[in-house]
C-alpha cells in the first residue's frame, strides 16, 4: 500500500485494487506466456513498467518476454502497509550470519575447501556410499548434451567513513541507467552501530568460465537441455542432486533448507 500510495495517491486497498484490476482488464491477458504477461496480470502495467521490467532485464540479461512466467509468481502482492518482502510470520537471518550456522552444521565433520571434485573424481566417488552433489549438473555429466546457461553476480565493496549510508540492509535499483541491481549495507543485518559502514554494490552478469554460477536461466531452451540431464540423474542410485545448480531451479533460502530436509539420501 505504501507503493500504491506513492504512485497513485490511493489510501485504501479498494482504491488500489480498482486501479490494478482496470489495468489488468485493459491488458486482456488470460493465459500468461512469459514473465511480462504474468507480471501485468498480477499487478497491472504501472507497477510492471516502473518496478519490475528494467530491474528484471538487468538481473537476467534477457527481455521479460523471453523469461518464463513462473519467475515472477514468487513475488507477493499484498494490499497492506506491511513493507516486509515475504508473507512469512518469521523473517530474518541466523544470529552471527550464515557462516555461523554452517560452522555449527559442520562441527566435527571433515570439510575440504578449495577442492575440485572433478580433479579427483574417482577418489571422491569411492570414499562414501552416498554423494550429495550440489554443483552444476551439466558439468557432472561432462556437458555431453551441451552447456546450460547460468547468471552470476559480482560485488564492489567499499568502507565508508560514515555510520549509516542508506538506513537499510538492502536497497534495489530498478532503473536500467544504474548498472548495479542493489546496494547491501551489511551492518543493518545485525543492527550494528560501528562508526564506519561497509557497502557492497551488486552487479548481475552472464556466467563465464572462472566465475561463480549462481542462478539458472530457466527459459525454454535451457529447461529442455536440463531435462536431458535429469533423465540421467534419475537413474543414479548412490547420488542425490540438490540445490539451484544441480536441480537447475531457482530457490529461496528457506525453500532450499526445506528441500534438504525432505530429500532422502
Amino acid at each position: 500500500m505504501n507503493t500504491f500510495y506513492a504512485l497513485w495517491g490511493v489510501k485504501t486497498p479498494e482504491e488500489a485494487q480498482a486501479i490494478i484490476e482496470k489495468q489488468k482488464q485493459e491488458a486482456g491477458i488470460t493465459d500468461p506466456k512469459n514473465l511480462e504477461e504474468q507480471a501485468i496480470s498480477l499487478v497491472g502495467k504501472d507497477i510492471y513498467e516502473i518496478l519490475i521490467k528494467e530491474y528484471t532485464e538487468k538481473q537476467w540479461g534477457r527481455k521479460c518476454t523471453e523469461l518464463p512466467a513462473f519467475i515472477i509468481k514468487r513475488l507477493p502482492v499484498r494490499f497492506t502497509f506491511d513493507n516486509n518482502y515475504f508473507n512469512d510470520a518469521y523473517q530474518g537471518i541466523p544470529i552471527g550470519g550464515y557462516n555461523k550456522l554452517i560452522d555449527g552444521l559442520l562441527d566435527g565433520i571433515e570439510t575440504r575447501c578449495h577442492t575440485d571434485f572433478f580433479e579427483n573424481r574417482e577418489y571422491f566417488e569411492n570414499i562414501a556410499e552416498k554423494i550429495v552433489f550440489s554443483g552444476k549438473i551439466d558439468e557432472f555429466y561432462n556437458y555431453q548434451f551441451g552447456k546450460l546457461e547460468y547468471r552470476t553476480v559480482r560485488f564492489e565493496t567499499e568502507i565508508l567513513d560514515c555510520p549509516n549510508f542508506q538506513g537499510n540492509a538492502v536497497i534495489n535499483y530498478t532503473e536500467k541507467e544504474i548498472p548495479y541491481t542493489r546496494i547491501i549495507e551489511h551492518k543493518h543485518f545485525e543492527f550494528g552501530i560501528q562508526p564506519k559502514t561497509v557497502i557492497s554494490k551488486e552487479y548481475a552478469s552472464e556466467w563465464q568460465e572462472g566465475s561463480e554460477p549462481m542462478y539458472p536461466v530457466n527459459d525454454e531452451k535451457n529447461n529442455a537441455l536440463y531435462r536431458q540431464y535429469k533423465i540421467l540423474a534419475d537413474k543414479e542410485r548412490n547420488i542425490t542432486f540438490g540445490g539451484r545448480l544441480a536441480e537447475y531451479k531457482y530457490y529461496d533460502m528457506d525453500k532450499i533448507v526445506e528441500q534438504g530436509l525432505k530429500i532422502s539420501i
